[in-house]
Protein backbone atom coordinates (compact mmCIF):
# COMPACT_ATOMS: atom_id res chain seq x y z
CA UNK A 1 0.00 0.00 0.00
CA UNK A 2 1.66 3.73 -0.82
CA UNK A 3 2.88 5.52 2.28
CA UNK A 4 3.35 9.25 2.78
CA UNK A 5 6.10 9.92 0.25
CA UNK A 6 4.11 8.28 -2.78
CA UNK A 7 0.62 9.98 -1.94
CA UNK A 8 2.46 13.37 -1.58
CA UNK A 9 4.06 12.89 -5.15
CA UNK A 10 0.18 11.68 -6.38
CA UNK A 11 -0.93 14.86 -4.86
CA UNK A 12 1.91 17.28 -6.55
CA UNK A 13 1.01 15.97 -9.80
CA UNK A 14 -2.96 16.58 -8.90
CA UNK A 15 -2.22 20.26 -8.02
CA UNK A 16 -0.35 20.63 -11.22
CA UNK A 17 -2.47 18.79 -13.86
CA UNK A 18 -5.72 19.50 -12.01
CA UNK A 19 -6.36 22.00 -9.32
CA UNK A 20 -8.45 24.89 -10.69
CA UNK A 21 -10.59 23.17 -13.91
CA UNK A 22 -14.12 22.64 -13.30
CA UNK A 23 -15.06 18.75 -13.98
CA UNK A 24 -17.43 18.30 -17.51
CA UNK A 25 -17.99 14.85 -17.07
CA UNK A 26 -17.32 11.97 -14.99
CA UNK A 27 -17.43 8.12 -16.57
CA UNK A 28 -17.16 5.49 -13.88
CA UNK A 29 -16.89 2.08 -14.83
CA UNK A 30 -18.90 -0.25 -12.59
CA UNK A 31 -20.00 -0.06 -9.24
CA UNK A 32 -17.29 -1.23 -7.17
CA UNK A 33 -14.82 2.36 -7.75
CA UNK A 34 -18.02 4.10 -5.76
CA UNK A 35 -18.55 1.21 -3.12
CA UNK A 36 -17.44 3.95 -0.57
CA UNK A 37 -20.40 6.94 -1.72
CA UNK A 38 -22.83 5.23 0.21
CA UNK A 39 -25.26 7.12 -2.02
CA UNK A 40 -24.32 5.28 -4.94
CA UNK A 41 -22.20 6.24 -7.93
CA UNK A 42 -25.73 8.07 -10.30
CA UNK A 43 -25.16 10.69 -6.81
CA UNK A 44 -21.32 10.63 -7.12
CA UNK A 45 -21.48 11.67 -10.71
CA UNK A 46 -24.13 14.33 -10.31
CA UNK A 47 -22.45 15.85 -7.39
CA UNK A 48 -18.65 16.20 -9.15
CA UNK A 49 -19.54 17.14 -12.49
CA UNK A 50 -19.91 20.99 -13.02
CA UNK A 51 -17.94 21.30 -9.78
CA UNK A 52 -14.28 23.09 -9.84
CA UNK A 53 -11.52 21.37 -8.31
CA UNK A 54 -9.91 24.51 -6.05
CA UNK A 55 -6.68 22.29 -4.58
CA UNK A 56 -5.55 18.56 -3.51
CA UNK A 57 -4.89 17.66 0.12
CA UNK A 58 -3.38 14.81 1.80
CA UNK A 59 -3.68 14.11 4.94
CA UNK A 60 -1.05 11.05 6.25
CA UNK A 61 -1.99 8.83 3.35
CA UNK A 62 -4.96 9.91 2.48
CA UNK A 63 -5.71 11.94 -0.94
CA UNK A 64 -8.62 13.95 -1.54
CA UNK A 65 -9.61 16.75 -4.16
CA UNK A 66 -11.48 19.85 -2.91
CA UNK A 67 -14.33 20.75 -4.74
CA UNK A 68 -16.40 23.90 -4.69
CA UNK A 69 -19.84 23.60 -2.13
CA UNK A 70 -17.11 22.32 0.43
CA UNK A 71 -17.03 19.07 -0.43
CA UNK A 72 -14.49 16.71 -0.72
CA UNK A 73 -13.56 13.71 -3.01
CA UNK A 74 -11.59 11.36 -1.31
CA UNK A 75 -9.55 9.45 -3.13
CA UNK A 76 -9.04 5.78 -1.98
CA UNK A 77 -6.09 4.50 -3.74
CA UNK A 78 -5.91 1.00 -1.51
CA UNK A 79 -2.66 -1.36 -2.51
CA UNK A 80 -3.16 -0.59 -6.61
CA UNK A 81 -4.90 3.10 -7.45
CA UNK A 82 -3.32 5.14 -9.46
CA UNK A 83 -4.23 8.87 -10.46
CA UNK A 84 -3.48 9.25 -14.47
CA UNK A 85 -3.09 12.30 -16.74
CA UNK A 86 -3.74 11.33 -20.08
CA UNK A 87 -4.48 12.57 -23.60
CA UNK A 88 -8.21 12.44 -24.85
CA UNK A 89 -8.04 9.57 -26.91
CA UNK A 90 -5.25 8.07 -25.79
CA UNK A 91 -5.64 4.06 -25.19
CA UNK A 92 -7.68 3.31 -22.21
CA UNK A 93 -5.54 1.37 -19.51
CA UNK A 94 -6.74 -2.32 -18.71
CA UNK A 95 -7.70 -1.32 -15.42
CA UNK A 96 -9.63 2.10 -16.17
CA UNK A 97 -12.44 2.88 -13.55
CA UNK A 98 -13.06 6.77 -14.20
CA UNK A 99 -12.53 8.97 -16.31
CA UNK A 100 -12.73 13.09 -15.56
CA UNK A 101 -12.80 14.96 -18.34
CA UNK A 102 -12.79 18.85 -17.83
CA UNK A 103 -14.43 22.11 -19.21
CA UNK A 104 -11.94 23.72 -22.28
CA UNK A 105 -10.41 20.41 -23.11
CA UNK A 106 -7.22 19.26 -22.28
CA UNK A 107 -5.57 16.25 -20.62
CA UNK A 108 -8.22 13.95 -18.57
CA UNK A 109 -7.90 12.70 -15.04
CA UNK A 110 -8.07 8.83 -15.06
CA UNK A 111 -7.81 6.53 -11.99
CA UNK A 112 -7.13 2.64 -12.56
CA UNK A 113 -6.80 0.08 -10.33
CA UNK A 114 -5.56 -3.31 -10.93
CA UNK A 115 -6.74 -4.82 -7.46
CA UNK A 116 -9.87 -2.61 -7.35
CA UNK A 117 -9.44 -2.18 -3.68
CA UNK A 118 -9.58 1.58 -3.84
CA UNK A 119 -12.17 3.61 -4.92
CA UNK A 120 -14.33 7.10 -5.14
CA UNK A 121 -16.32 9.01 -2.06
CA UNK A 122 -17.58 11.82 -1.64
CA UNK A 123 -17.87 13.80 1.87
CA UNK A 124 -18.63 17.08 3.40
CA UNK A 125 -15.56 18.96 4.69
CA UNK A 126 -15.24 20.24 8.20
CA UNK A 127 -13.81 23.76 9.43
CA UNK A 128 -10.61 22.65 9.26
CA UNK A 129 -10.87 21.87 5.54
CA UNK A 130 -10.67 17.86 6.20
CA UNK A 131 -13.67 15.27 4.99
CA UNK A 132 -15.49 14.34 8.04
CA UNK A 133 -14.97 10.76 6.96
CA UNK A 134 -11.09 11.51 7.25
CA UNK A 135 -11.21 13.56 10.59
CA UNK A 136 -9.98 10.44 12.77
CA UNK A 137 -7.05 10.48 10.87
CA UNK A 138 -3.76 12.18 13.02
CA UNK A 139 -1.53 14.97 11.45
CA UNK A 140 1.40 13.64 10.08
CA UNK A 141 5.15 14.84 10.59
CA UNK A 142 4.62 17.30 7.39
CA UNK A 143 1.71 19.14 8.74
CA UNK A 144 2.74 22.59 10.23
CA UNK A 145 0.91 22.15 13.11
CA UNK A 146 2.28 18.46 14.04
CA UNK A 147 3.31 18.32 17.85
CA UNK A 148 5.59 15.91 18.42
CA UNK A 149 6.24 16.39 22.16
CA UNK A 150 2.58 15.94 22.60
CA UNK A 151 2.55 12.49 19.96
CA UNK A 152 5.40 10.65 22.43
CA UNK A 153 3.56 12.15 25.69
CA UNK A 154 0.97 10.01 24.13
CA UNK A 155 2.59 7.06 23.46
CA UNK A 156 4.68 6.99 26.44
CA UNK A 157 0.98 6.34 28.01
CA UNK A 158 0.94 2.91 25.84
CA UNK A 159 2.43 -0.50 26.07
CA UNK A 160 2.49 -1.52 22.63
CA UNK A 161 5.61 -1.94 20.72
CA UNK A 162 6.72 1.40 19.29
CA UNK A 163 7.04 0.11 15.57
CA UNK A 164 2.40 -0.82 16.56
CA UNK A 165 2.24 2.86 18.02
CA UNK A 166 3.60 4.31 14.56
CA UNK A 167 1.76 2.81 12.31
CA UNK A 168 -1.25 3.74 14.25
CA UNK A 169 -2.81 6.32 12.32
CA UNK A 170 -5.00 8.10 14.96
CA UNK A 171 -1.98 8.74 16.83
CA UNK A 172 0.40 10.06 13.97
CA UNK A 173 -0.52 9.41 10.10
CA UNK A 174 1.69 8.66 7.32
CA UNK A 175 3.94 6.10 8.71
CA UNK A 176 3.49 3.09 7.36
CA UNK A 177 5.44 -0.20 7.40
CA UNK A 178 8.82 0.58 5.07
CA UNK A 179 9.42 3.84 6.82
CA UNK A 180 8.68 2.44 10.07
CA UNK A 181 11.44 0.46 9.72
CA UNK A 182 13.78 2.80 8.41
CA UNK A 183 13.16 5.25 10.76
CA UNK A 184 13.51 3.06 13.94
CA UNK A 185 16.81 1.81 12.24
CA UNK A 186 17.96 5.55 11.51
CA UNK A 187 16.90 5.80 15.43
CA UNK A 188 18.87 2.50 16.55
CA UNK A 189 15.81 1.45 18.56
CA UNK A 190 14.20 -1.90 18.29
CA UNK A 191 10.46 -2.05 17.30
CA UNK A 192 9.36 -4.53 19.65
CA UNK A 193 10.38 -2.11 22.76
CA UNK A 194 7.46 -0.92 24.57
CA UNK A 195 6.81 2.29 23.86
CA UNK A 196 5.97 3.17 27.47
CA UNK A 197 9.74 2.17 28.29
CA UNK A 198 10.72 4.48 25.68
CA UNK A 199 11.87 8.53 27.09
CA UNK A 200 10.02 11.00 25.39
CA UNK A 201 13.24 12.65 23.69
CA UNK A 202 13.73 8.98 22.02
CA UNK A 203 10.03 9.21 20.96
CA UNK A 204 10.94 11.98 19.51
CA UNK A 205 13.94 11.32 17.81
CA UNK A 206 12.17 8.49 16.75
CA UNK A 207 9.38 10.64 14.55
CA UNK A 208 11.99 13.01 13.31
CA UNK A 209 13.90 10.27 11.57
CA UNK A 210 10.31 8.74 9.92
CA UNK A 211 9.87 12.45 8.79
CA UNK A 212 13.39 12.70 7.93
CA UNK A 213 13.52 9.38 5.67
CA UNK A 214 10.06 9.88 4.15
CA UNK A 215 11.17 13.63 3.14
CA UNK A 216 14.61 11.52 1.73
CA UNK A 217 12.20 9.10 -0.39
CA UNK A 218 10.02 12.08 -1.33
CA UNK A 219 12.80 14.00 -2.75
CA UNK A 220 13.21 10.57 -4.95
CA UNK A 221 9.60 10.39 -5.75
CA UNK A 222 8.60 7.53 -3.66
CA UNK A 223 9.32 4.16 -3.38
CA UNK A 224 8.69 1.93 -6.13
CA UNK A 225 8.86 -2.00 -5.86
CA UNK A 226 6.98 -2.64 -8.82
CA UNK A 227 5.02 -0.71 -11.36
CA UNK A 228 1.91 0.23 -9.18
CA UNK A 229 3.28 3.03 -7.33
CA UNK A 230 3.76 5.70 -10.14
CA UNK A 231 3.35 9.20 -10.08
CA UNK A 232 -0.19 11.23 -12.31
CA UNK A 233 2.71 10.99 -15.17
CA UNK A 234 2.98 7.05 -14.71
CA UNK A 235 6.55 6.84 -13.73
CA UNK A 236 7.63 4.54 -10.77
CA UNK A 237 10.00 6.21 -7.72
CA UNK A 238 13.15 5.54 -6.62
CA UNK A 239 13.75 5.55 -3.32
CA UNK A 240 13.62 1.88 -2.45
CA UNK A 241 17.35 1.49 -3.83
CA UNK A 242 18.04 3.98 -0.97
CA UNK A 243 16.59 1.81 1.85
CA UNK A 244 19.28 0.16 4.49
CA UNK A 245 16.77 -2.28 6.11
CA UNK A 246 13.22 -3.10 4.58
CA UNK A 247 13.46 -5.45 2.21
CA UNK A 248 17.20 -6.12 2.88
CA UNK A 249 17.06 -9.43 4.65
CA UNK A 250 20.55 -10.91 4.75
CA UNK A 251 22.31 -8.11 4.09
CA UNK A 252 24.81 -6.15 6.06
CA UNK A 253 23.73 -3.31 8.18
CA UNK A 254 25.47 0.00 6.89
CA UNK A 255 26.74 0.99 10.33
CA UNK A 256 28.02 -2.30 11.53
CA UNK A 257 27.76 -4.81 8.71
CA UNK A 258 25.82 -7.51 10.73
CA UNK A 259 23.20 -9.49 8.88
CA UNK A 260 20.08 -7.80 8.67
CA UNK A 261 16.97 -9.88 9.96
CA UNK A 262 13.27 -10.33 8.88
CA UNK A 263 10.71 -11.04 11.57
CA UNK A 264 6.95 -11.23 11.17
CA UNK A 265 4.87 -8.68 12.34
CA UNK A 266 0.75 -7.93 12.13
CA UNK A 267 1.06 -10.15 9.41
CA UNK A 268 3.40 -8.04 7.89
CA UNK A 269 7.29 -8.13 8.52
CA UNK A 270 9.96 -6.32 10.21
CA UNK A 271 13.22 -5.82 9.56
CA UNK A 272 15.83 -4.70 11.83
CA UNK A 273 19.62 -4.92 12.72
CA UNK A 274 20.22 -6.97 15.74
CA UNK A 275 23.18 -5.41 17.14
CA UNK A 276 22.08 -1.81 16.52
CA UNK A 277 19.07 -1.89 17.64
CA UNK A 278 18.51 -4.22 20.33
CA UNK A 279 15.36 -5.37 22.36
CA UNK A 280 16.65 -5.04 25.96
Amino acid sequence: MPELPEVEVVRRGLADHVAGRRVSDLQLRGHRVARRHLAGPDDLVGAVVSRRIERACRRGKYLWLDLDGELGLVVHLGMSGQMLVAEPGSPDQRHLHARFTFEGGGPELRFVDQRTFGGLALSPLGADGVPESVAHIARDPFDPAFDAAAVARAAQRRESAIKRVLLDQRLVSGIGNIYADEALWRASVHGERPASRLTKPAIVRVLGHARDVMADSLAQGGTSFDALYVNVNGQSGSAGLFRAVYGLAGRPCKRCGTPIVREKFMNRSSHFCPVCQRKR
